[in-house]
């Protein structure tokens, strides 16, 4: 039943993540993108635990400590992608003061070193298919290094390939429960 719940949860993530950055491409941010990409994020530690439950035993104990940096990060990171798209996205000439900043970043910082930690753990593993495993690590890991600057056509396409592997390696989890 986790691993489908699992499964389920990293599909809907990475459609709230590859829907709203293809729409992006075209339209550029707005309130509907914004908060489907900020709810979305909810169903990012389901998703985590059941890859991670999938490879625990050929990750080791590495795998184990990238699973836990990129919980952690994962969960800082929801909340910094909740509060910017559904709350500030909202609000008009919003001042953040430099102490909140400073608090983004360092959660965008954890989230980045524990997806790519977690993302060479899959790589390592090979229990997953090596493209959505690199996927994982570059792309998820760009569009946070990424998401202070101006949507583009670029940042689109890493929504779009970041959200395909989290779709791909649902599927993945879901063949194997």
């Amino acid at each position: 039943m986790l691993s489908r719940f699992s499964a389920v949860s990293g599909v809907l993530l990475g459609l709230s993540i590859a829907v709203p950055g293809a729409i992006e491409a075209f339209t550029g941010e707005t309130a509907s993108t914004s908060l489907v990409l900020g709810i979305g994020a909810a169903f990012g530690a389901p998703a985590l635990l059941g890859f991670h439950e999938l490879q625990r035993e050929r990750s080791g104990r590495f795998g184990a400590f990238a699973f836990a940096v990129n919980l952690v990060g994962l969960g800082l990171f929801t909340g910094v992608a909740f509060t910017l798209n559904v709350t500030l996205f909202f609000l008009d000439g919003v001042t953040v003061p430099t102490t909140t900043k400073a608090v983004l970043l360092g959660s965008a910082v954890v989230f980045v070193v524990g997806t790519v930690l977690f993302g060479a753990s899959m790589v390592r593993a090979k229990v997953f298919p090596a493209l959505p495993s690199w996927g994982y690590l570059v792309a998820l890991s760009l569009i946070a290094v990424l998401a202070p600057l101006p949507d583009s056509v670029w940042t689109s396409a890493l929504h779009v390939l970041g959200g395909a592997s989290l779709v791909w390696l649902s599927a993945v989890r879901w063949a194997r429960p």
